[in-house]
Formats: structure tokens, C-alpha cells, sequence
């Protein structure tokens, strides 16, 4: 019996002392990670060269490759090794809540510092760890509606600033994604539906990225717009409506916003995953357009073929190595599948491009104290107020000034900090003004009763309703109903996929399948709505829902977007009338959810049609509930006397249009004045207008601005799939300029080609 205990103390002692040691382990493991080295990013010298103004990149590049040895040239192309680098993932997110700087392609004995990513559609998303939060701007949705392009620059200037004093080098933002229909989970991270919207916003927002010394990454390359197969769905496209619908923001962006980088989408295109596409990434993105940057993987899967990767121009794994493997690559070699030229090619690429950025020593004008200026708060709350669109006002907005008044807040959405997904796009706001919060201080401050009701008591609710003097109602979504579809195991979307439905135990984000908003918002809306004619309903979300059940009993319907750490200060802006609601839609809403393209969020392959959004309205006659670049105003504008520079033209020309716009109100306001092209006279099928300008002017009470808005002739090009060409019609066009896309919206004339060559060069 003695000796039994003797043994089972010994045991136990040799199981606490192994704890121990398991516990001190892992705790020396947390503390490096989370400690982790944060090397320089910038050079002024490399393998005993010095670079100044005068250096050729390309030049450097390839004698620095010729230097290395093929380990070296490998681990250029991929971002940390696999288990350190989610070790250092895993420990910094779940101890301390934040993301890690991931380092690639630092050769300390050659001198190449290393770049580093964020992510940041909506503010900085990786944090030096003495920094609680950053400047949060509304989502890329609700920038979108604003129309405002020379805003959204602005906006990514001040990202920049943030990620350089986060000490990170590479953003991958903006999303340039087409919303192919309202349930795709990411819609907020992206523009819109329609491709030249989203290409102008591409541009505004790479130009603000470079401009501080930081590599822009546009994103996903391509045909990415269904979240829950995004791992495993094949997009099955025809060239034409490749060309003409899903590349041409692309394209506008790489071509003149001259991004540093490119982000390959998850899903296959036509048979191939994009990671390892050659007709994307080398004969589209190099070939024809002359992207020159490095192309990277979206994260984790990415890429399954490295043999492949190398063969298509893929240029770097991220964010650790799981295709581009010593093994893989070594032994792609010497079948002969690739040459070892293939790979110097790639690296040369991705160094040439990094390495410019890494000589310019500006590190110290980025400081921590450049985080949450007060510049930048505001431009925050500037961008909230833009992005609103007023859908519905029957003479309720703005709520009338005075004092005494109760305000009754309700909805569960109503004083939460809800700024949108919580997966790649997310950003730590340095603080948030909930809905209920901006409205509070605004009213307390004019001795005003502000009362909160989440709407969970309909009794509550519905005799607060009846006693207040007005009636804010808050609807909507959260990170949890929409955004990122965050699994763990590709299992899983993949069984998904193929049952068609989700076979798994838990998800977070995703597509939305349905468009209405969830029971209990509708019940809510419509058990409240009879009880107070002072009521407005705000919508929180990233896309276009159906409003057919509850819209006609409501007087007021206001999308305020997830709006940033700014939103309810700006929301209370706009309900009182202290801003002038501006925005438009970035999208249609239909009256009928099946008046949308077919959206199967689980599917393994789905085909993209050449319509949708307002060009399928257009063209099937389908009236939408409301149109795409719809918007209301607390002013009113009239459009008048439309005319032309130069009616008739010819291929190298630019048609120029003039139009009177007078705001017939004594408001302030700002317009969005948008210009459609026709083709009712093409011999082939094309939408019956598409968006080819727009500008949003201010326009002072009762006062009338000459509005100039310009295309490009070779902008009204079709893609001719038969002789894989760019061609223009000698015909006549029509003009459409107005406040919408709205047929009763527009004023209409007409306009010539004559003479126009077919060229290889638009």
C-alpha cells in the first residue's frame, strides 16, 4: 500500500512538474509572439549599395536576385513560415485582441528590410501594441453613396497616416468587388453595383493610400461577389461580360490610380482558382493593361497549387507558406514544370516595386500622435453625414428645433457599437458614438428628454411611441447577420457548398439569403408606426433589403450604413437638420427580392450574367422601389437647359455636356449630378444607359450652377468577344444627366459617332 502511494506522489509530481514546464512554455511561446521583433521597414542601403533618387529599381532588383540562393529567392515569395506565423496570429488576437504585423521577404544578409500588411477599408486594422484604437470612418458602402470621390481620397490619406504610425507599409484596400446582388455578405466593404462608380472610388482611394508612402492593394482579383463558397465556387463567365462588367474598375484602377499591388481573389474563374489563374493575372493584369506592381494571395487559401502560382505570375503567399514550399517549388524545377528564371522573375517583380518604397526614410513624421487628430474625427463625421441616403420624407425630416420635447430612441440597435463585420475589414475605433449616444447629446443640449427603449417589451415600446414628440427607429443588421463568412475549416464551406446549405456548428457574417430585415424589426416597425406620425425609421446595414412590408406605413426612412466611430453624432446631424442629407444610392433596391439575379450563397459553381443592378431593371422594364443614385434632400433642385460642347464626334474625342442645376430651396445643399450614356441604336445587345460621369457640387440657396461633365468616346466601347477587340459604333447615342437613374429623373438629347477605327489600344 506504501509503495502504491509512493508511486501515485510521484506521479503527480512528475505530471505538476511536466504542467510546469508545459505552462512555462507556453508562456515564454505567448510572450516572444506577442513581443514580437518589429524590424525597420525602410532602407537607404542594400548588399553594399546605396539607394538614392537616382537608383533604377528594376536594375537593383535583378542584381539583389542574382545574389540569392533559390531558399532565399522562395522565402521572398511568402509571408511568415506556417506555424510561427499563426502562432503569432492566434496569441496576439485572442491575448491582447489586436492583429499582428506579419513580415515578408526580409534577407538581412543582402539588407532587404521586409514589407508588412493591413488590412483597412474602414480605418488601420493592425496596431503597434501601445495603441488602443485608430480613427474607425463609416464603411465602403456608405462612402460610396456620398458620390464624393475627392472625400474618399481624404479619407484614405488619413488610413495611410494611421497604418505608417502603426508602422506597417502595404494596405490592402480598397475592395473593388461589383455587388452582383444585395445578400453578397461583403457588400459593405465595397462601392457598389456599377463598375465606373466603383473604378472612380478605386482610383480616389489608391491615390490617398500612395500619397504617404504606402503600398495600395486593390482587391479581390476577380468575379469575387458570393461570400459563403468563397473558398470553393467557380465563376463560369463569358468574355464579353468579363470585360464589360467585372474588370473595368480594375482596370480604371491599375491603370490610373497605379496601385503597387494586387490581391487575388479565393474563388476559380472559369475553371481556375484565381491565385493561380494565368489569363487574370498575366495576359489580362500584365499583358493588357500593364499592371507592373506584385500580386499577392487573399489569406490562408489562396492558393493550392504553387506549380501553378509560379505558371500564372503569382508573386507572394500570404500570410505563411502552405503552396510555395521548398519541396514544391524545388521539385517543380527539376521535373522541368517551371525554371528557376520563373521564379527570379517573380521576385524581381515584387522587389523592384517594395524597394522603392522602403528607400524613402520617412518613418519619424508618423508618429503615434498623428492617431485620432481631431482633423481626422472630423473627417469622420463628415463622411457619416455625406454617405446617408433619405429614402422617404413625407414632410417628417428634419424634426423640428425646440425645447421640452421627449425623443424616444428604440431598437435593439439603438445604443450599440455596431460598425460593421468583424473580419478582415474590422478596425478598434478609438471610440464609438452609438445611434442613441449622438442623439442624447445633441437633444439634452437643447433641453430635450432623450428616452431609450430597445424594442424588446412591445408594451414599453408602443406606449413610449404614443407619448414622445418624435420617434427615431432603429433597424438593422450586426457583424453577426452579415459580412465576412467566417469559418475555420474549408470542410466546411466545402460540404456546405455542395449539400447547398450550411452543414456545420457555428458561423459568424456571411451572406445574407433573405433581404428582409429580421421579425422582429418588421413587427416592431409596424406595431409602432400607426402610433406616431412623427416617425422615422434608420436603417443599419451594408446593402440594399426589402422594404415592401413595412415601407408604405412608415413617413421616413433614412440608410445611415454602419457609419464609423462618428455615426451617431453625424445621425443626429441629419435628423435635426443640422446636415443636408446628400447621399445616393451605390445600388437599386427592387421592389422583389426575385426582380434580383439568382444568388445561391452555398454553390460549388454559379454563372455571372451580363445584367444586373439598374441595367436589368433597365433593360427587362422592371420598376425598382428605388433607383440606383436615389437620394433625397432637405433642399430641392431643378435640372435645366442640357447642351453639348460637340455633338458630333469622333474616336479621339471627349463629349462635353453642360447643365443648369438650381437649388429652388433656401438650404444649402449639395447634388449629385449624374451622366448616363444610351444605346437603343446598337446592333448588338447592350443596357439601355450606363453611368459614364458624375460630380457633386454644393449649390447655394436659390442659386444656379453650370454643371460640366465629360466621357471619353473610347469609354463607350463594347467588348467584341469574336475578335477579342474593343470596338466603337458609328451611331447616334443618347444623353441622359439628372438626379437619378430614373428615366423621370433625367433630361434627355442625343449624340454622334462618325468615323471611328476599331483600335486594339482602349
Amino acid at each position: 500500500m506504501k509503495s502504491l502511494k509512493k508511486i501515485v506522489v510521484k506521479t503527480l509530481k512528475i505530471i505538476g512538474i511536466v504542467l510546469l514546464l508545459l505552462m512555462l512554455t507556453v508562456g515564454v511561446v505567448y510572450y516572444t509572439h506577442v513581443n514580437y521583433k518589429m524590424p525597420s521597414l525602410n532602407t537607404k542601403e542594400v548588399a553594399s549599395r546605396t539607394i538614392d533618387t537616382n537608383t533604377d529599381f528594376k536594375v537593383l532588383a535583378e542584381e539583389l536576385v542574382s545574389q540569392m540562393t533559390l531558399k532565399e529567392k522562395i522565402q521572398q515569395m511568402y509571408g511568415e513560415k506556417f506555424a510561427g506565423g499563426l502562432t503569432k496570429m492566434f496569441a496576439n488576437y485572442l491575448g491582447k485582441g489586436r492583429f499582428p504585423h506579419i513580415y515578408v521577404g526580409e534577407n538581412e544578409r543582402l539588407g532587404i528590410p521586409p514589407w508588412v500588411l493591413s488590412d483597412g477599408p474602414r480605418g488601420a486594422r493592425v496596431r503597434d501594441k501601445s495603441i488602443e484604437g485608430v480613427t474607425t470612418f463609416p464603411v465602403a458602402m456608405a462612402r460610396g453613396a456620398s458620390w464624393n470621390i475627392a472625400l474618399e481620397q481624404q479619407i484614405h490619406e488619413v488610413i495611410a497616416s494611421e497604418m505608417r504610425a502603426n508602422k506597417v507599409n502595404y494596405g490592402a484596400t480598397p475592395c473593388i468587388n461589383l455587388l452582383r446582388h444585395p445578400g453578397w455578405g461583403r457588400a459593405q466593404e465595397t462601392y457598389g453595383e456599377d463598375p465606373w462608380l466603383l473604378g472612380e472610388f478605386g482610383v480616389a482611394a489608391v491615390k490617398g493610400i500612395e500619397k504617404h508612402n504606402v503600398m495600395a492593394c486593390p482587391k479581390h482579383f476577380a468575379l469575387n461577389s458570393i461570400e459563403n463558397s468563397r473558398w470553393v465556387v467557380d465563376v463560369q463567365v463569358d468574355d464579353r461580360t468579363l470585360h464589360e462588367v467585372y474588370l473595368p474598375h480594375f482596370k480604371k484602377t491599375v491603370q490610373e490610380g497605379k496601385p503597387a499591388s494586387i490581391m487575388s481573389a479565393y474563388n476559380a474563374v472559369n475553371g481556375e482558382f484565381c491565385g493561380s489563374n494565368e489569363r487574370l493575372l498575366t495576359d489580362i493584369l500584365r499583358d493588357d493593361w500593364g499592371f507592373e506592381g506584385f500580386v499577392t494571395t487573399d489569406w490562408f487559401h489562396g492558393l493550392y497549387d504553387g506549380i501553378g502560382g509560379i505558371k500564372a505570375g503569382l508573386n507572394v503567399e500570404m500570410p505563411v507558406q502552405k503552396a510555395y514550399t521548398y519541396e514544391t517549388l524545388e521539385n517543380g524545377i527539376k521535373n522541368g514544370q517551371i525554371s528557376e528564371e520563373d521564379i527570379d522573375a517573380l521576385v524581381i517583380q515584387s522587389l523592384a516595386t517594395r524597394l522603392r518604397y522602403a528607400s524613402v526614410d520617412d518613418q519619424e513624421q508618423y508618429t503615434h500622435e498623428i492617431i485620432g487628430k481631431p482633423s481626422s474625427i472630423a473627417l469622420a463625421r463628415t463622411a457619416a453625414e455625406e454617405g446617408m441616403v433619405l429614402l422617404k420624407n413625407k414632410g417628417v425630416l428634419p424634426f423640428e428645433s425646440g425645447s421640452g420635447k421627449t425623443v424616444a430612441v428604440i431598437g435593439r440597435l439603438a445604443d450599440i457599437e455596431n460598425t460593421g463585420d468583424h473580419g478582415s475589414s474590422d478596425s478598434t475605433p478609438i471610440y464609438v458614438t452609438t445611434p442613441f449616444e449622438g442623439i442624447k447629446e445633441h437633444q439634452e443640449a437643447l433641453g430635450n428628454t432623450v428616452v431609450l427603449n430597445d424594442g424588446s417589451d412591445m408594451e414599453s415600446a408602443k406606449a413610449l411611441a404614443e407619448r414622445a414628440d418624435e420617434v427615431i427607429l432603429l433597424v438593422g443588421f450586426t457583424h453577426e447577420d452579415e459580412g465576412e463568412f467566417i469559418v475555420w475549416k474549408r470542410e466546411t464551406m466545402e460540404a456546405s457548398a455542395e449539400a447547398g446549405k450550411f452543414i456545420g456548428e457555428s458561423k459568424i457574417g456571411g451572406d445574407r439569403e433573405n433581404l428582409k430585415l429580421k421579425s422582429s424589426d418588421e413587427i416592431l416597425i409596424k406595431s409602432l408606426a400607426p402610433l406616431n406620425k412623427n416617425l422615422a425609421v434608420v436603417y443599419v446595414g451594408g446593402s440594399a433589403i426589402d422594404l415592401s412590408e413595412w415601407e408604405p406605413d412608415v413617413p421616413a426612412i433614412l440608410f445611415s450604413w454602419y457609419s464609423g466611430m462618428e455615426g451617431g453624432t453625424a445621425l443626429a446631424h441629419i435628423l435635426y437638420g443640422d446636415a443636408n442629407p446628400s447621399g445616393k444610392l451605390p445600388f437599386s433596391i427592387a421592389k422583389s427580392q426575385e426582380d434580383y439575379p439568382e444568388f445561391r450563397p452555398f454553390t460549388k459553381n454559379v454563372t455571372y450574367d451580363y445584367y444586373h443592378g439598374y441595367t436589368l431593371f433597365d433593360k427587362k422594364d422592371i420598376e425598382p422601389a428605388y433607383p440606383f443614385g436615389f437620394g433625397l434632400s432637405y433642399s430641392n433642385f431643378a435640372y435645366d437647359s442640357l447642351s453639348m460642347v460637340n455633338p458630333e464626334l469622333s474616336l479621339d474625342d471627349v463629349l462635353e455636356v453642360d447643365v443648369q442645376v438650381t437649388n429652388i430651396s433656401d438650404l444649402l445643399g449639395k447634388e449629385v449630378v449624374q451622366l448616363y450614356v444610351g444605346f437603343a441604336n446598337s446592333s448588338v445587345d447592350r443596357p439601355v444607359k450606363l453611368l459614364r460621369d458624375f460630380e457633386k457640387v454644393h449649390i447655394g440657396p436659390n442659386e444656379t450652377k453650370t454643371i460640366r461633365l465629360e466621357v471619353a468616346v473610347k469609354d463607350l466601347a463594347w467588348y467584341n468577344p469574336k475578335k477579342k477587340n474593343w470596338e466603337i459604333e458609328e451611331m447616334e447615342y443618347e444623353l441622359y444627366v439628372g438626379s437619378s437613374s430614373s428615366q423621370e429623373d433625367l433630361l434627355q438629347t442625343t449624340f454622334s459617332i462618325k468615323k471611328t477605327p476599331v483600335s486594339d489600344e482602349l
